[in-house]
């Protein structure tokens, strides 16, 4: 009966569903009795997790003053305002010294530096599809490969047992 509680406890362990109280009961079942072969898997860990449980933490950690810590913190926030406002000042001049931007007047020299610019794009991209040409005869073949199987189809048929 006991084993069967076990058994259940461990199926609601493994998927999520067991309480504090009820991992207690396991933990205190697989350091205490003696454990079925079949669940000796769980036996290591249970006794890892109470082992765990009584672990403590001795060592002194150091730390630093409180002032040290305020006193880098002020300097480096204000190592940070003036590196923002640096920033921010360079970005607002860069952006007042640019004025063109790149508009054209006259409607025709705009019409036909945008066909310039398009033609170019399109023999490029020609040059592109020329190298793909060879996929069209590689899919030639994969179609007569296609054949063989019809072949093979009918093959079957007549010589079906």
């Amino acid at each position: 009966m006991v084993l069967n509680n076990i058994e259940k406890l461990l199926e609601k362990y493994d998927n999520g569903e067991t309480t504090l109280q009820e991992e207690q009961q396991l933990k205190h079942y697989f350091t205490n009795e003696t454990v079925p072969p079949h669940l000796e898997s769980y036996k290591a860990m249970f006794t890892y997790f109470l082992v765990n449980e009584k672990e403590q933490f001795t060592k002194d950690v150091p730390l630093q003053s409180k002032r040290s810590v305020s006193f880098y913190t002020k300097w480096i926030s204000v190592a940070a305002v003036a590196v923002l406002l640096i920033g921010f000042y360079f970005k607002s001049n860069v952006f007042q010294q640019q004025d063109d931007l790149g508009t054209y007047d006259d409607p025709k020299v705009a019409y036909n530096q945008l066909v310039q610019s398009l033609e170019l794009i399109s023999s490029n991209f020609n040059k592109g599809t020329e190298k793909l040409e060879y996929l069209n005869t590689y899919n030639k073949g994969v179609s007569k490969v296609g054949y063989l199987n019809e072949m093979d189809k009918t093959t079957s048929l007549i010589f079906k047992k």
